[in-house]
């Protein structure tokens, strides 16, 4: 064991949905922290970008695009990873969208393809990976949960209907694995400026998030790396089953002046 528990020195990562924002910046922590990490999503020229980030922190990667809406590609990325890196101790799911919209209005395909992405994503994931971790006896689970997961948001039903999904597909799998040595747990962020809400915060939402958030600001996506950190390190050997938030105090707080 190293010197400081929290050091992934030796170890191998895959990020599903790991190459833009929340995503990416989890990727860029744990190759900071010391891992060889995979970082992937379907365009091959974001998954070069990132690698070439990760490559630049001394770290060893492998390029290869997956789709968490297709099980074999995912099949396909895990025989890859073995292939070149011998075993994967950590997977991070970090893949997922979401639309704006009233709910009377949402058609079937959007609500579908939201659910697929966010829940049924992160279930392909888990189970292209979590066999050889299994078989192994050591594995680190990693989700990417949201504040919908606990408390509704105005007119993202769809979205709050998978984060919530999310957690009790967390502590399920967790009470599953424990035996077999695989935590399974997950990072619920706060409010994070990225592609994938920049629209939705311009105006009246982003004032009311910053409003309800203790802190009173958008947290910074490196700010999210240290929980990725800590539930992949040996600092975290008895912990699963859990969402930890990063938000600034938002789900703490009640009043705020």
């Amino acid at each position: 064991m190293s010197a400081s528990p929290f050091d992934l020195t030796g170890r191998t990562a895959v990020v599903v949905g790991g190459t833009t924002g929340i995503g990416r910046a989890l990727a860029l922590g744990l190759a900071d922290a010391g891992a060889d990490v995979v970082a992937t999503g379907r365009r091959s020229a974001a998954v070069d970008d990132v690698s070439a980030a990760i490559e630049q922190r001394g770290r060893r990667t492998l390029r290869h695009p997956a789709d968490v809406g297709d099980s074999a590609s995912l099949q396909a990325l895990r025989d890859a990873c073995l292939k070149t890196f011998g075993q994967i101790d950590i997977v991070v799911a970090a893949a997922g969208i979401t639309k704006r919209m009233p709910t009377l209005e949402m058609s079937e395909s959007d609500w579908s393809q939201i659910l697929d992405t966010n829940v049924t994503g992160m279930f392909r994931t888990y189970q292209a990976f979590a066999p050889s971790m299994i078989a192994r006896g050591s594995g680190r689970l990693i989700g990417v949960a949201s504040l919908a997961s606990f408390v509704g948001l105005q007119e993202v039903a769809a979205y709050t209907a998978s984060k919530a999904a999310v957690a009790g597909l967390t502590r399920a799998l967790s009470v599953e694995w424990a035996r077999h040595g695989v935590t399974v747990n997950a990072i619920a962020p706060g409010v994070f400026e990225t592609d994938l809400n920049r629209e939705i915060l311009k105006g009246a939402r982003g004032q009311e998030f910053k409003l309800r958030t203790p802190m009173g600001r958008f947290g910074k996506v490196d700010e999210l790396a240290g929980a990725a950190v800590y539930l992949a390190s040996d600092a975290a050997s008895f912990v699963t089953g859990q969402l930890i938030a990063v938000d600034g105090g938002f789900l703490a707080s009640g009043v705020n002046q």
